[in-house]
């Protein structure tokens, strides 16, 4: 670059400045808290292990997913027995069906009624299974109302009559 080469780059550089100095200045600065705010930010975060923690984590990775695994099986172990009572009680219930239908099959090529002897054997599973539980006794109840009351004659009904409204034009809503 000759003379007035650096003569015009002096000029322009000078007016640029003088024009956008400040707005250049604060950016520079802007620009430089931002980055340190990034970079103390990223030091700080938990789940950048540092080098002594590098040291132990394979170990506690290990234990934390074995002590998952164990978790699992007796989770599934809990599962597959409640899974086999289910089955138990299912195979019963099938069982105590199948024997009422027998037993209603008889009794219907007996010539008897179905329907009773299916009450009666109700009645026998649950006393067998009841055998041992006290009885409750129902107290004596007493009618609500007398002998007497009849609710179209009107009598023996006490104080309260109902009568209708009068009909009339000023009756409506």
């Amino acid at each position: 670059l000759g003379r007035g080469g650096l003569e015009v780059l002096q000029h322009t550089v000078s007016s640029v400045l003088s024009s956008y100095g400040w707005f250049i200045l604060l950016a520079a600065v802007a620009v430089y808290l931002v980055v340190q705010w990034v970079s103390r930010s990223l030091a700080a975060r938990p789940g950048r292990p540092g080098a002594a923690d590098a040291a132990e984590e394979p170990e506690m990775v290990v234990r934390r997913q074995e002590a998952l695994a164990a978790a699992r099986m007796r989770m599934q172990e809990e599962l597959n027995a409640q899974a086999e009572r289910y089955k138990e009680k299912q195979k019963q219930l099938e069982e105590e069906k199948r024997r009422q239908r027998i037993a209603m099959w008889e009794s219907m090529q007996e010539g008897k009624s179905y329907k009773g002897n299916l009450k009666l054997n109700q009645q026998e599973v649950e006393s067998g299974a009841s055998a041992s539980a006290v009885p409750k006794s129902k107290p004596n109840k007493k009618p609500l109302r007398g002998g007497g009351y009849n609710p179209l004659s009107g009598e023996g009904g006490g104080t309260c009559s109902w009568r209708p409204g009068r009909r009339g034009p000023s009756a409506g809503g």
